[in-house]
């Protein structure tokens, strides 16, 4: 039996808006964190989002707390 190659940007995950688990769609992204634009480069994060692929909701984790 032949398996289907998982796509690397669809993961399984629980969705607190549907209430259950269901695929979403993960990226890292960096964000600014700061509102100033002075220093504005100096506050860059990388974050994890997740989107749901079912109702569209995004979660957004902060993956350094330094």
């Amino acid at each position: 039996m032949a398996t289907q190659p998982s796509d690397p940007d669809s993961v399984r995950e629980n969705c607190a808006d549907c209430g259950g688990e269901t695929l979403h769609d993960v990226r890292v992204e960096i964000r600014t964190e700061s509102d100033q634009e002075e220093n504005s480069e100096f506050s860059r994060e990388p974050y994890r989002v997740a989107v749901c692929n079912s109702c569209e909701s995004e979660t957004a984790t902060r993956m350094n707390n330094a």
